[in-house]
């Protein structure tokens, strides 16, 4: 199942993230999740895996060509010139020429100027032919309006937070309003202990509605998640290092929820995020540099 972005390519639904994926078990995740069948592999600087990463790549024996390769600038690396300088790390440490998609990490609201500068090197990069598409991570509607006053490229996606208990209804209709594909991060809600309004920290896993419909498809909570997503017209990156977790959450193409079942996993929502506030300053962010090789 493929997604056709804002540009005219076409993006696989669904993919393999490795946020949080320790760099000696990278490789071996993306090889195994090449041979599964997966074609889009998200990575990022701040990761420290893009070079374990490329080398599960080489390793699946799958053409550079059939691969979806998707990784994004850290904050530190904001800027005009150190953007189309964070593009030659990355592909440095991937062992590739061009990125399918590259895109900046947090909006980072307090050091703006920065931002803009950084996006205007993503333009520079597809104006090049150097990476196929562009976009942004975390930003939400203000950052998005205010991006699209000062650039000219409308990002083809924005990588999000979004599951079940956290589906962020105005960033999807943001997105859905410019063109730009919504693609989840913790699609399952892989942050896994959410701190909800119930006065405890509970898995989305367990939810009963989930674990219902699960029962009723005969599938896992996280494949039930899964194909939420995808019916909903989402990309969705979930992360594991286990061969059979991988195979599983790929396993997701042989059934359908119905209309009343979606509405169901829509009325999850909570409005509560679990990740970080992207509207908050954190400065500290910019300490965090990121290593040459």
């Amino acid at each position: 199942m493929d997604l056709t972005l804002n540009n005219g390519i076409t993006m696989p639904a669904l993919g393999l993230g490795v946020f949080q994926s320790p760099p000696d078990e990278t490789a071996a995740a993306v090889e195994e999740a090449l041979r599964v069948g997966y074609r889009l592999i998200d990575t990022a600087a701040a990761y420290q895996n893009e070079r374990e990463v490329g080398e599960g790549i080489r390793r699946s024996g799958v053409s550079r060509d059939d691969i979806f390769i998707e990784t994004k600038v850290w904050v530190s690396d904001y800027g005009y010139d150190e953007t189309i300088h964070a593009f030659d790390k990355a592909t440095g440490k991937l062992g590739v020429e061009t990125l399918d998609l590259f895109i900046l990490h947090q909006p980072a609201p307090s050091r703006w100027d920065r931002v803009v500068q950084a996006y205007k090197g993503l333009e520079a990069l597809l104006a090049d032919g150097r990476v196929r598409a562009i976009g942004v991570s975390n930003f939400m509607p203000a950052h998005l309006e205010r991006l699209l006053d000062e650039t000219d490229v409308v990002p083809a996606v924005n990588q999000v937070e979004l599951h079940p208990y956290f589906a962020q209804a105005g960033v999807q209709e943001a997105d859905a309003a410019h063109g730009i594909a919504t693609q989840a991060w913790s699609p399952i809600g892989g942050i896994t202990f959410y701190p909800g309004p119930w006065g405890e920290r509970r898995s989305v896993m367990g939810d009963p509605t989930i674990e219902e419909l699960a029962g009723a498809h005969g599938k896992t909570p996280a494949q039930i998640m899964l194909r939420w997503h995808l019916q909903e017209g989402r990309s969705a990156i979930p992360k594991s290092v286990k061969a059979s977790r991988i195979a599983e959450n790929f396993d997701v193409f042989d059934f359908e929820l119905s209309a009343d079942e979606l509405a169901r996993l829509d009325a999850l929502d909570t409005g509560v995020r679990s990740g970080p506030d992207p509207d908050l300053p954190r400065d500290e962010m910019f300490d965090r540099v990121v290593p040459e090789a």
